[in-house]
């Protein structure tokens, strides 16, 4: 396997794992990778604000390391860990793990609907998720404009992120600060607490409203216990 980046010159094994892993966005790659993106749109969706053009040099660089394998799926190109990518796994749950119970803090920058929004729909459960297509809107009066709202199309062969209107009937409606959804969605606080405390509004027929925060799994790393 080959690496790339600045050499530490260590024949030590963390240092030249880390001569390819430390690289920016490398590591947040292959996240989403294990995290079940397979196409360049999928993994741009997951890392918003990484351009393509380094996405693209990232993948390559992955490819040629031996973590990644780049194959033609009709014509489509699909991008799947090896094994030595998979091995990857358990270091990015446990990266992901030690920041949620150390690093607490988020600044205004860190606030990415994008990515919430694009995190949320990948993490649905569809047996509580009702028959049929379900749509829940996102409004989030403090982001920037075009930001403030979002929809999720929840169906039974998947679901889709919108920026825009996407004309269907809504089921429910979720109104909130970023931040605070932001924080739900990372056990930071409980639907329930939020809703209680006046943090969050939900909209909708009573029954949809109660069954919302059930149809969502939350964060891969919102069950992580924190510092007391």
């Amino acid at each position: 396997m080959s690496t790339m980046g600045t050499s530490y010159y260590q024949f030590c094994p963390v240092a030249k794992a880390m001569e390819l892993l430390d690289e920016r966005w490398t590591l947040l790659v292959i996240r989403e990778l294990v995290s079940g993106g397979q196409h360049f749109n999928d993994l741009r969706r997951g890392l918003p604000r990484m351009s393509p053009s380094l996405l693209s040099k990232r993948l390559q660089q992955l490819q040629r390391a031996g973590v990644i394998a780049r194959r033609h799926s009709g014509n489509n190109v699909c991008y799947t860990l090896t094994q030595a990518g998979s091995e990857l796994r358990p270091v990015v749950e446990a990266l992901g793990s030690w920041g949620t119970r150390w690093i607490g803090e988020l600044g205004d920058a860190d606030l990415d609907p994008k990515l919430l929004l694009w995190d949320m729909h990948r993490n649905i459960d569809r047996n509580a998720v009702p028959e049929g297509r379900t749509v829940v809107h996102f409004d989030f009066p403090d982001a920037p404009r075009k930001l403030q709202r979002w929809w999720l199309v929840i169906t039974k062969d998947g679901a889709d992120v919108c920026d825009i209107d996407p004309g269907y009937e809504v089921a429910v409606s979720v109104t909130a600060s970023l931040r605070r959804m932001v924080e739900i969605w990372r056990g930071d606080v409980g639907w329930g607490d939020a809703v209680g405390r006046g943090m969050l509004e939900i909209d909708g027929p009573e029954a949809m409203r109660r069954a919302l925060p059930g149809w969502f799994t939350l964060s891969v790393f919102a069950a992580v216990p924190r510092p007391s």
